[in-house]
């Protein structure tokens, strides 16, 4: 029915200068990126930025809100078309508000990074991977209402779109490695269906679905928003980022 192609370029280095770009395995993103987009926010007081190389994760972060892929689309919707994507570099997404208290729900996962991350899982970097870290400082009241949250994914989505846009010029013969996949439809087979249940509670446990771009925030429709009911999300679909857990 439809044919899902994801290219992969590999990052071999994550540097700072003065704008986005992808050159010869290195990925470049400004610091300052972040400098005037939060004035007078009502929600955030500061966002650092800055790189994690391996084996350097002996150092002491805020909790966890995100880990993320970057991907973007270069033909087609979520599910079909081309997909590019970089490995070798992950985003990861902290928080905590301008006291000190944590982004957290049900427990937060504050402390030094190698007890609280564990690599080399599903959804997680590897150990040879880079992470480019947005830490968030929200003003107080951060656990008084989801827009907390929501306004952090929302900046981070920005930064990472900035990416995406030069991700979708990379030469399509470029790439380190490509797959195709299909979703196909096999006459008398059994029907097969496989159940995930998300999370859909509250301020960190929240689930985007169809955004724009694989991963992404920008026009997803959250669980919560829609009533936790339940959808139907083709296996390419869902290989593509239309569902992404932001807890």
């Amino acid at each position: 029915m439809r044919r899902l192609v994801i290219k992969a370029y590999h990052m071999e280095e994550v540097v700072i200068g003065e704008g986005f770009s992808i050159g010869k395995n290195k990925l470049t993103i400004p610091l300052d990126f972040f400098k005037d987009k939060i004035v007078e926010n009502k929600y955030i007081e500061n966002i650092d930025l800055h790189i994690i190389k391996p084996q350097e994760h002996d150092i002491e972060v805020n909790s966890i809100m995100d880990i993320l892929p970057i991907s973007t689309k270069v033909l087609g919707r979520l599910g079909e078309g081309i997909t590019h994507t970089l490995t070798g570099v992950y985003v990861m997404m902290t928080g905590a508000d301008a006291q000190g208290n944590q982004m957290a729900e049900f427990g937060s996962s504050e402390g030094i990074l190698n007890k609280q991350l564990f690599l080399e899982r599903a959804g997680t970097p590897g150990k040879k991977d880079i992470i480019i870290h947005i830490d968030i400082t929200f003003k107080e009241g951060l656990m008084s209402s989801r827009k907390y949250p929501l306004e952090g994914h929302k900046y981070c989505d920005q930064f990472v779109q900035e990416i995406r846009k030069v991700m979708k010029k990379l030469p399509g013969r470029d790439y380190t490695e490509k797959h195709e996949f299909y979703d196909k439809i096999r006459p008398g087979k059994k029907r097969v269906a496989i159940v995930k249940q998300i999370a859909g509670q509250g301020a960190m446990y929240d689930n985007q679905l169809f955004t724009k771009e694989p991963s992404g925030f920008e026009g997803g429709k959250s669980i919560i928003d829609i009533g936790n009911v339940p959808i139907i999300m083709s296996p390419n679909e869902y290989r593509d980022g239309a569902l992404r857990s932001m807890t």
